[in-house]
């Protein structure tokens, strides 16, 4: 298994201290061991790779989950709950210019019926994952963007479904909303929630359609077979008919070869406080449930939690190490302190990283890997993997399937991906890169 980033991205000192681990404990799957066989394999047992191992198993067909690590370890078991619009890295103009409007109104679509997928699962398996917040809230970081946003707004009121709600600054300490903003606009679709909770109730909910999840079982190596595929692993293997790749900003360069310079993993970095009284919070004027995002290119995210924890998350690493990470934590702890004064005091013993997943058109991918028969591949939500992910995950099923109680798959997720320049190199693009994101926004 080839990746990009040195090992330590990939062991356990960027999740060290993660909150979500204290909340749910995680399930025992078996280790693959020996020969299985199965219509088909999944590669991955994050959002994407059990949503497609439910609705497969839902439709009677036999799958195998192979998950590298434990339950929950990758990128699905450690972001920050944001369930809601979004999955490309396009805004609504640029998404149009490239793709053309007919596809650009279908993704906003397939964003909205992403939400309500996941809003459905819960619904329909009772999971519990302390659910909160009508929809999300950008906060506009200047006035210039704020100007942008009310006109973006007004293009949005003309679509169906529920209009933006513009907040002048002037009326954000009535919503709960102090802090160093100038205005904001709210979109009800969405919700926050514990996606390690999540997780396991779309495992569980997989297991008892008849799926079979195993831990610890990293695929060493993908071949092709007189009747489908063979993934081998340390301890076994797992023939298939097909194999669904849905291993995101967890990638490697050669499982399969395809997706050697395709994707482009990023670091987010995430802190939880410890619980708030209320005193604390009316000190700072921030008590609202809304989940919230600021205007930046380099975006920051945060919510007040159920239990008046406050998730406090940014983007922005671009190297992994012990010493870049302990940066990073410390960067994230700075901005937060920044931008909420009132809490400098409040302590935030959780913080963790993670890595997003970047595709060079911007758009997520769902299709099949080109060359290899039976295989197919979904990745690269931008960091919005809550809810695309997920149903990224029901639209392979449907592909795999061949059925048509599926829902197509937007005509700008089936572009081909196209590779980064620089291949194995190519994170040296993201400096200049993040450069122009942060002079963008002075």
């Amino acid at each position: 298994m080839t990746r990009i980033y040195p090992p330590f991205a990939y062991s356990s000192g960027p999740r060290t201290g993660c909150w979500w681990d204290e909340t749910i404990a995680s399930p025992n799957w078996p280790v693959l061991d020996g020969p299985v066989q199965a219509d088909v394999a999944i590669v991955g047992g994050g959002f994407t790779g059990l949503s497609a191992a439910l609705h497969l198993a839902e439709a009677g067909v036999s799958v195998a989950v192979l998950e590298a690590e434990t339950p929950g370890w990758g990128a699905s078991g450690r972001n920050g709950g944001f369930c809601c619009l979004g999955g490309s890295k396009l805004d609504d103009a640029g998404f149009a210019k490239a793709f053309g409007r007919a596809a650009a109104d279908e993704f906003w679509q397939a964003e909205r019926d992403a939400v309500q997928l996941v809003s459905d699962t819960l619904d329909r398996f009772g999971i519990d994952v302390d659910r909160h917040s009508h929809g999300d809230t950008c906060l506009a970081h200047n006035g210039r963007r704020m100007n942008q946003m009310r006109a973006e707004a007004e293009k949005a009121a003309a679509r169906p479904g529920p209009a933006p709600e513009v907040i002048e600054k002037a009326d954000l300490a009535a919503q709960g909303m102090t802090g160093p903003f100038h205005g904001a606009v709210t979109t009800r679709v969405g919700f926050g929630l514990n996606p390690r909770k999540y997780l396991f109730g779309l495992a569980a909910a997989a297991q008892d359609a008849g799926a079979r999840l195993f831990q610890n079982s990293a695929v060493t190596g993908i071949s092709a077979t007189a009747s489908g595929h063979e993934l081998r692993t340390r301890q076994g293997a797992v023939r298939a008919n097909s194999v669904i790749i849905a291993t995101n900003g967890y990638s490697s360069e050669d499982t399969p070869d395809w997706l050697a310079g395709r994707h482009l993993p990023t670091q987010s970095t995430v802190l939880v406080t410890r619980p708030m009284t209320q005193a604390e919070l009316d000190a700072q004027g921030w008590t609202t449930d809304q989940m919230a995002y600021d205007s930046r290119n380099m975006l920051h995210y945060f919510r007040l939690m159920p239990d008046r924890r406050f998730l406090f998350g940014m983007r922005g690493g671009l190297v992994s190490s012990s010493w870049s990470e302990a940066h990073a934590r410390r960067h994230t702890r700075a901005d937060f302190e920044r931008m909420f004064p009132a809490w400098a005091g409040v302590g935030s013993d959780h913080s963790w990283s993670g890595m997003v997943c970047l595709a060079r058109n911007r758009v997520p991918y769902a299709g099949p890997v080109p060359g290899k028969p039976g295989m197919f591949a979904g990745l690269a939500y931008h960091g919005n993997g809550v809810a695309m992910g997920s149903y990224t995950g029901h639209l392979l099923a449907g592909i795999v399937l061949k059925s048509k109680n599926f829902p197509p798959v937007p005509q700008a997720m089936q572009r081909p991906m196209t590779r980064f320049p620089l291949g194995r190199a190519r994170r040296l693009l993201m400096p200049p890169a993040y450069l122009a994101f942060w002079l963008a926004d002075l």
